[in-house]
């Protein structure tokens, strides 16, 4: 750890201690945890609300800065980088506590979150709905692409792949039976900009199913190659061999 940015992290013995000592000093309640491995520039703030994982703490090299990144059903709820410590320990109190989504936006403007946290936290069938709300007014953002509305308008009305998890990779609409990261790809669809054939795909960006000439049938093309197995999106499950 350099000295030069880290003075008063190695005068107290590391950054768990320093920490500690930060939330002592301002009546901050938390409980610091070390990271697997022991790594002294990497620590964590225990959690004891349900499904949310210790906030992590890392200490960059480059520069001062305290990197924080909060998980829950295997997305990154909210990351953000301070220099100030004491925005660590509150910030790590406050997610360890259950804090709202809302609220800790309010609270610290260093945080960044996902586009769906609050929906992610609510559960799957929130965050998949929240999702199909964002692509579909990405869509109607991208007017000069009005094959990409057509995967997503005709995939929403078909009820199995609107019970998936969308995501897009260069275009191409994929669905998900997972709403955390990796992604659990069951199907995809690309578009052609500027027309031609939609594509019907086992992953975002390989191993192709069939072509369709229009969005409607290559959603149901997509639909029949759908395992009878999948079903509604659930959160983040191991992924099989291949699946990204």
């Amino acid at each position: 750890m350099n000295s030069d940015f880290y003075p008063d992290v190695i005068e107290a013995g590391g950054l768990a201690t320093a920490l500690e000592q930060c939330a002592a000093q301002f009546h901050i309640p938390l409980t610091v945890i070390s990271n697997p491995g022991g790594n002294s520039g990497s620590i964590a703030v225990a959690s004891t609300a349900p499904g949310r994982l210790p906030l992590e703490v890392f200490a960059r090299t480059e520069s001062r800065a305290f990197q924080v990144m909060g998980r829950s059903g295997g997305v990154d709820i909210v990351t953000g980088v301070t220099a100030d410590l004491r925005e660590v320990a509150e910030a790590g109190a406050a997610w360890g506590a259950g804090t709202a989504v809302p609220r800790m936006r309010e609270a610290f403007p260093f945080l960044q979150f996902d586009p769906v946290a609050e929906a992610h936290e609510a559960g799957p069938a929130a965050a998949v709905a929240a999702q199909w709300g964002i692509l579909r007014e990405k869509a109607r953002d991208t007017p000069e692409f009005p094959q990409f509305a057509a995967v997503l308008e005709a995939a929403y009305a078909e009820p199995r792949l609107r019970a998936l998890f969308p995501y897009t990779s260069h275009w191409t609409v994929a669905f998900s039976s997972s709403t955390g990261r990796p992604h659990r790809c069951e199907v995809a669809i690309a578009p052609q900009y500027g027309g031609g054939p939609y594509l019907v795909l086992r992953y975002p960006n390989t191993g192709v199913h069939g072509r369709a000439a229009t969005a409607e049938q290559a959603v149901a093309l997509a639909v029949a190659h759908l395992p009878d197995s999948v079903g509604p999106a659930t959160t983040r499950s191991a992924p099989s061999p291949g699946r990204e």
